[in-house]
């Protein structure tokens, strides 16, 4: 029984998720379908790639992933298939893989599948879910195309230091509206060093001057930081919308001063 990941950007109001998942069945009846998300903002592979990113290390050997944002295809940007870390992942070639990981995948090939009707429309369906079912059914990349010496590289604003100051941005606001920062642990603990700092963002009156470990560690409707399971620094509200109440969103900007 072969695990199948559904990331895509379709939302729910339409036919198109369950149309693909009748068609993973169809192909693949004993196939287990999960769905990472359909409510990635439209054609925002960013957003899709923290996703894929943060979820794909929970699932075991052997799991293929769909990604199916920005899935049409062209001369610059080819379907792919690709082996790493134990799991494939098959996707158009637009830069979301790069977003997904930090070292070169083991295999990647471009696919080569011929679909089964004249519409290229609605690749997710009519190639991504046959190759994820071939690779279900035991086959291997080099039958469902050819090999490939790289992917498309893409790169993200990444949290910056100058002095005792580091500079980042939102790169996620969850359904709850907890706030996600480009600002990991290891930078924050190498630039402060212990010292006392505050966390400043937009212009709200919030000011944070320390990190806690959860969020029930502050009274209801009181902000908060901390470094949540994602290993990056993370702006919430208890039992609040951060998002919402301090006027945050993707890309806005998010500074640490530490003292002294």
């Amino acid at each position: 029984m072969s695990i199948i990941t559904l990331t895509t950007d379709l939302g729910l109001k339409d036919y198109y998720v369950s149309s693909i998942k009748a068609s993973i069945l169809t192909q693949c009846p004993d196939a287990t379908i999960i769905d990472i998300s359909h409510n990635v903002p439209k054609f925002d592979i960013a957003q899709a790639a923290f996703m894929v990113k943060n979820a794909m290390k929970d699932f075991p050997s052997g799991t293929i992933h769909i990604l199916g944002v920005k899935p049409a295809a062209s001369a610059t940007t080819p379907h792919i298939a690709m082996y790493i870390n134990g799991q494939y992942f098959i996707g158009a070639d637009n830069g979301i893989f790069s977003l997904i990981f930090d070292q070169d995948p083991e295999k990647v090939v471009e696919l080569t599948i011929s679909q089964d009707t004249d519409l290229l429309t609605f690749p997710t369906k009519d190639v991504f879910v046959k190759a994820a079912c071939h690779i279900a059914r035991g086959g291997t990349l080099e039958i469902i195309g050819g090999p490939k010496d790289a992917i498309i590289q893409r790169s993200l604003f990444r949290a910056v230091v100058n002095g005792g100051t580091i500079r980042g941005t939102v790169i996620y606001v969850d359904s709850y509206g907890n706030v996600v920062t480009n600002i990991n642990e290891p930078l924050y603990k190498e630039v402060g060093k212990g010292k006392p700092f505050t966390i400043y963002f937009r212009e709200s009156r919030y000011r944070i001057n320390h990190i806690v470990k959860n969020y029930n560690q502050v009274e209801d409707g009181d902000a908060l930081a901390l470094f949540g399971a994602t290993g990056y620094l993370e702006i919430a509200i208890n039992s609040g919308n951060a998002g919402q109440l301090l006027g945050l969103d993707v890309n806005e900007t998010i500074r640490i001063e530490f003292e002294g």
